[in-house]
């Protein structure tokens, strides 16, 4: 049986340890839209600023608290921090899943080492060589679940055939998609397109049991063929940086138009382009293919994007994602 405790690193992040324990407050609200059971969060880091910060915000869930007395920065190199400090709240939150305290670890900071934390800390799951980051956007009113966003920036062909079948069990079991189409992201739809990587994987892609609808373009992610891109990680992670800074540009500039103009219906057609393009209605990226449920945030993660983020771990939890990972690499191998 998975356990359903989650824990989060109250100390990662450019706005920690404050909109993190603000999301924490989102959450235990029993009233609330983004609700989780107090009694399944284990917050890590300095436990004086959690129990300050916690009693501050008069919040007196049963929460457990975990210490740990160092931070890594988002700007350190992750093997080098991750060596340094042993007790940063990182490896110590990684450590309790690893413990069996946990199922799951969230935090807002250092991707890498996040990454380098999980992978060791935990291991993969079997059958997987190497994880990879998946991120589910809304952007046209559906789920289009997209990876690896940066975790494998030279992987083998063989690794992205396990991001599409990661990516496609993920689709399915938490965001209901049937029968998920998965298309590997490319500069052309003809099989013969794109790197001596691409056309391999194409053809591993075309011989697996997957869903699998050829190459996709880039403009093609968010249109109605597609429900699973994969790519490598350096391209993911640039479609990802563009993707933020497209929607960050695209809020701006219908805001500044709705004020200009004085549109009394303005915030209406301003809270739905927001539920659609904001990352924090969606929590973070899925380190997907290590031992335990590991979610990325981003490092400007906000009071919703945390209890988001809590919400996203408690839903991959509770239908066991993992499990069907490794059904779903057993039907694959020979």
């Amino acid at each position: 049986m998975v356990n359903d405790r989650i824990v989060l690193d109250v100390m990662g992040g450019d706005h920690a340890p404050d909109v993190v324990l603000d999301g924490v407050v989102l959450v235990c609200n029993p009233d609330g839209e983004l609700y989780v059971d107090p009694a399944r969060l284990i917050l890590v880091g300095n436990e004086e600023l959690m129990r300050e910060g916690l009693s501050k915000r008069d919040c007196s869930a049963s929460v457990h608290l975990e210490d740990a007395a160092e931070v890594i920065g988002m700007d350190e190199k992750p093997g080098v921090a991750l060596r340094a400090k042993p007790g940063a709240s990182i490896p110590v939150g990684i450590g309790c899943v690893r413990a069996g305290k946990a199922g799951a670890f969230i935090s807002m900071g250092n991707t890498g080492a996040v990454v380098g934390a999980a992978t060791l800390g935990l291991g993969t799951l079997e059958g997987i060589r190497r994880p990879g980051i998946a991120i589910t956007t809304h952007m046209t009113g559906r789920p289009v679940t997209i990876l690896d966003m940066g975790a494998n920036v030279v992987p083998k062909p063989a690794h992205l055939l396990h991001y599409a079948l990661m990516g496609s069990t993920l689709a399915s079991d938490v965001d209901g998609v049937k029968n998920p189409r998965v298309g590997l992201l490319n500069i052309g739809e003809e099989a013969s397109k794109g790197t001596d990587l691409m056309r391999a994987a194409h053809e591993l892609l075309s011989n697996s049991h997957l869903n699998f609808v050829g190459n996709v373009e880039a403009g093609e992610i968010f249109g109605e063929d597609v429900d699973v891109v994969v790519t490598d990680g350096f391209t993911g992670n640039v479609f990802l940086k563009t993707l933020e800074g497209l929607s960050s540009f695209m809020l701006t500039q219908v805001t500044q138009q709705l004020d200009a103009h004085q549109a009394g219906w303005g915030a209406e057609v301003l809270a739905d382009l927001r539920h659609h393009v904001d990352y924090s209605e969606y929590g973070g990226a899925l380190l997907l293919g290590v031992n335990g449920v590991v979610i990325i945030g981003h490092g400007r993660s906000d009071a919703r994007a945390v209890a988001n983020a809590i919400r996203q771990a408690a839903r991959a939890l509770d239908v066991d994602v993992n499990a069907d990972i490794v059904r779903a690499l057993a039907l694959q191998s020979p």
